[in-house]
């Protein structure tokens, strides 16, 4: 049975999010959506000495509607260099730093491309490739998209060749299982609950940061604080 999970892209997400990308067969970025203000599509959180903090990349916003993810673009070069020497301040003394630092450094200095979009996916293909997650990333404009809220996610899972469309829990509010039902695709509810603390610098333990926090902290050593990741 192939499961298909079908999220939005974001920027240096969790560590929730690589263990759903971790748990399914196909992880379909769905970018068609629309792009909304402070969330986490372009934004994510480190921890710092002074406490949580946001790392924000800039970009071009044309209007409160009607703006896809996939057509948002970058503003300018320089959040790259700033977000770069932030995590060195930050995350320099944490005994994997250097190892991470060998692949996660140029994709912050060379140049960052020019949509949000393709950023973010960079950065993902990245950290799975750290961390040997072999699902296979696909675009939402890959395939056709029909009508209708769930009626497009079943669609997608359907074209996919996916049996089984896993879901974040926050979808339940708007999801219709029937949907799924009716094309003969299971439906399951990720679980993000139960996720052990590992070691981290600077004060209380945080679980909702970059997983960027994690990797310098424990490498490739992750398994005890994430359930799908081998």
């Amino acid at each position: 049975m192939k499961k298909v999970a079908i999220v939005q892209s974001n920027y240096i997400p969790w560590k929730g999010y690589f263990d759903m990308i971790a748990a399914v067969d196909e992880f379909i970025l769905y970018d068609d959506m629309q792009y909304t203000r402070r969330d986490w599509r372009n934004r994510n959180q480190i921890k710092t000495p002074q406490g949580v903090q946001w790392l924000t990349v800039p970009v071009r916003v044309k209007g409160k509607y009607h703006q896809k993810i996939r057509e948002t673009e970058i503003e300018g070069t320089d959040w790259a260099i700033a977000h770069w020497k932030s995590l060195v301040q930050n995350y320099r003394r944490t005994p994997h730093f250097q190892e991470i630092a060998v692949w996660l450094e140029p994709l912050y200095l060379n140049e960052p491309p020019s949509h949000l979009s393709q950023l973010n996916r960079r950065f993902i293909e990245a950290i799975c490739g750290y961390l040997s997650i072999q699902t296979i990333i696909s675009n939402s404009w890959d395939y056709t998209l029909v009508e209708g809220k769930t009626e497009r996610l079943a669609d997608l899972c359907a074209q996919a060749g996916g049996a089984e469309y896993v879901s974040g829990p926050a979808a339940k509010d708007y999801v219709d299982e029937e949907v799924f039902k009716e094309r003969g695709i299971a439906l399951t509810w990720f679980d993000y609950t139960g996720y052990r603390e590992y070691p981290q610098l600077w004060g209380d333990f945080a679980h909702g940061v970059t997983i960027l926090d994690l990797l310098f902290n424990c490498g490739k050593n992750i398994h005890s604080y994430v359930k799908h990741v081998k």
